[in-house]
């Protein structure tokens, strides 16, 4: 049986308040995602879905249960494996698209390749290439500012491909732009998985369920039927 890329084993969090109180934020939940293959979260507002993204991406820690890297644990990884983790793995788009407002679109593309061997001339060529792909070249220059929502959206898809990661992760992706430029992200998430890379999407959309190869709906924590 083929061991899946990325698994969550009983995996649980929750969040301590004033006093003895307390959030139950996620129980108990398993699931996992196969190389190649579209994972949608879905569920009403509330009900542990980003909490668990960032989780399976390993930017916040589980009170309990396991995060599983290709058989891997990574939930109880130090900090300098996890950052590893998330610079050479794993690409995040944010719903807030969490831009550099000083820097260009081509700037906050190539920000991630600073901690890499590459040259800057190289930095920039890499990020002008991914650019091209979403479609804003000629926005190379712009600040975040001078942009519309999705055109924003696109440079945060950008961003989140530049170090040609194994897995993206993408908070509400299409939540904040209109048709078209959900249109063109949903066009950019099927040449990603159809290179052989994986997605787990955290969404509202129907559109982005449909997609999905997997849907799993959570309600109060939990991965519901």
């Amino acid at each position: 049986m083929t061991t899946p890329l990325l698994q969550a084993k009983q995996l649980s969090k929750s969040y301590h308040l004033r006093g003895d109180h307390s959030i139950q934020a996620l129980v108990d939940v398993d699931m996992e995602l196969q190389q190649g293959s579209w994972l949608t979260i879905t569920g009403p507002s509330g009900s542990g879905k980003s909490t668990l993204l960032a989780l399976l991406a390993g930017l916040d820690r589980p009170s309990s249960g396991e995060v599983l890297l290709n058989g891997q644990n990574i939930s109880q990884a130090n900090d300098v494996r996890l950052a590893h983790y998330r610079k050479e793995k794993i690409g995040i788009i944010f719903q807030e698209y969490q831009l550099f407002e000083e820097l260009s679109s081509m700037e906050n593309v190539a920000m991630p390749l600073v901690v890499t061997n590459m040259t800057a001339k190289q930095r920039q060529e890499k990020a002008m290439d991914l650019l091209k792909t979403v479609g804003l070249s000629h926005r190379a220059e712009h600040l975040p500012r001078q942009l519309s929502g999705g055109e924003r959206q696109r440079v945060a898809v950008a961003r989140a491909l530049v170090h040609d990661p194994e897995i993206i992760f993408a908070d509400e992706p299409t939540s904040n732009i209109d048709k078209q430029a959900a249109d063109k992200v949903m066009e950019l998430f099927y040449s990603f998985k159809d290179n052989g890379k994986s997605l787990i999407v955290v969404s509202h959309s129907e559109r982005l369920a449909d997609a999905a190869d997997t849907r799993i709906f959570m309600e109060s924590g939990r991965i519901v039927p």
